[in-house]
C-alpha cells in the first residue's frame, strides 16, 4: 500500500508538518536506491514538496534515475545538518518513486520551481515516514512512524538495556 504526501499530511498534520520542515531546512539529502544486481547504491539528491506530493529530481542518465527506472523501491535520509544536534529529529521516508513522463505534469512542474533542464522528475508513493529522536531524560531513542494503512502515529521507545521497546499508538 503507498500513499501521496498530501494523504500524510491530511492523516497526521503536525507530524507531517516537522518531517517536512527537516526535509526543508537543507536542499540536499541522501538517496538510497537498488542497483541491478540487488546491492545498494547512495547518492545525493534534491526534493521538494508541491502539489500535495513529494518529488525527487535527477540529471538524465544518473546512476539513481536509472535505478529508480528499473526498480522504484528508495529510502529517503533527511540531510542532518552540521554537527551531532539533530535538531527537529532524523528523519527518513520509504516507497516508490514513479517516473514521471506526463509533458503535462511536467510543464505544471517546470512553471512552480523552474528546474535547470534537462531533468528527469520522479513522484514519490510512500510505504513509511520516520521520525527518531532521543529523550535524554528517560536515556531513551524515540521513533515515530507513519504508514497507510495504521490507525495513527506509532512510537517505539528503546532503551539501552534488554527490555523489549515500548509501543503505543496515537490516532490524533
Amino acid at each position: 500500500m503507498t500513499t501521496s504526501w498530501g494523504d500524510v499530511e491530511r492523516a497526521q498534520p503536525e507530524f507531517a508538518e516537522t518531517v517536512r520542515t527537516r526535509f526543508e531546512a537543507f536542499r540536499h539529502h541522501v538517496l538510497a536506491t537498488l542497483r541491478a544486481d540487488g546491492s545498494p547504491r547512495t547518492s545525493g539528491i534534491e526534493t521538494t514538496f508541491r502539489f500535495g506530493q513529494l518529488w525527487l529530481g535527477s540529471m538524465p542518465g544518473a546512476r539513481k534515475s536509472q535505478d529508480l527506472r528499473r526498480d522504484p523501491r528508495f529510502a529517503l535520509s533527511a540531510n542532518p545538518g552540521p554537527g551531532t544536534g539533530m535538531g527537529g529529529g532524523d528523519v527518513r521516508v520509504a516507497g516508490h518513486a514513479r517516473w514521471v513522463d506526463d509533458p503535462a505534469e511536467l510543464a505544471r512542474f517546470v512553471d512552480a520551481v523552474t528546474p535547470p533542464e534537462p531533468f528527469e522528475l520522479f513522484r514519490v508513493e510512500l510505504t513509511e515516514v520516520v521520525r527518531t529522536t532521543v529523550d535524554e531524560a528517560a536515556e531513551q531513542i524515540v521513533l515515530t512512524s507513519w504508514r497507510p494503512g495504521y490507525p495513527g502515529l506509532r512510537t517505539q521507545r528503546r532503551g539501552n538495556g534488554a527490555e523489549p521497546p515500548e509501543v503505543t499508538w496515537s490516532t490524533d
